[in-house]
Order: C-alpha cells, then structure tokens, then sequence
C-alpha cells in the first residue's frame, strides 16, 4: 500500500538527511528521486524540488520559488503537456512510494 504524506512530511525528504530518501511529487504522486541524489541532492540543480510537489515548476519548466507547488491553475495545454512528459520520464526512472494527502 502506498503512504499518504502531507506536505509537511514530504518536506522531511529533501535530501537534508543523508540517511532518508530523497522525495519529488508530480500531481500528488511521490517518487523516490534518491538515485537522482547528485540532481536532487543539496547543491544539484534540481535539489529546489526535493520534498516538494514541483507540478507547477515542471511544468512552467521554471525554477523559481513560487511556481514549486501544486496548483495547476492557470496553465496552459502546452504547459500541460510539457507537465506530462516529465510525469512519463519519472515514471520510467523513479519507483512511485505514495501520495500527497
């Protein structure tokens, strides 16, 4: 059964403790991006996504702060589409341990 985690719990997993996994969530959906641990790791550049749901910064194909949350609203197709694309790249490298409560 997949965890439920709240926002506050993927937070925990950013990378800032060597010793927990390393989490990114796509539209709700967790992923363990811990191989990914040079990207997603402090310093990587993408280490702003660890324990957060970056929907909307993935999607934006932006790093900047206030786009790394969940909302989708506003977004255009292509926006979408570029959303899921990077849904189907995490799918295929990083197993899905649960969900965004």
């Amino acid at each position: 059964m997949a965890t439920e985690f709240t926002a506050q719990e993927l937070r925990e997993y950013n990378g800032s403790d060597s010793s927990k996994p390393i989490y990114v969530a796509i539209k709700g959906r967790v992923f363990d991006v811990s191989s990914g641990r040079s990207f997603y790791g402090p310093g990587g550049s993408y280490a702003m996504f660890a324990g957060k749901d970056a929907s909307r910064a993935l999607a934006k194909m932006s790093k900047s702060e206030e786009d790394i949350c969940a909302s989708l609203d506003g977004l255009t197709e292509k926006e979408i589409g570029v959303l899921e694309d990077w849904e189907k790249k995490f799918e295929a490298k990083y197993p899905v341990v649960g969900r965004v409560a």
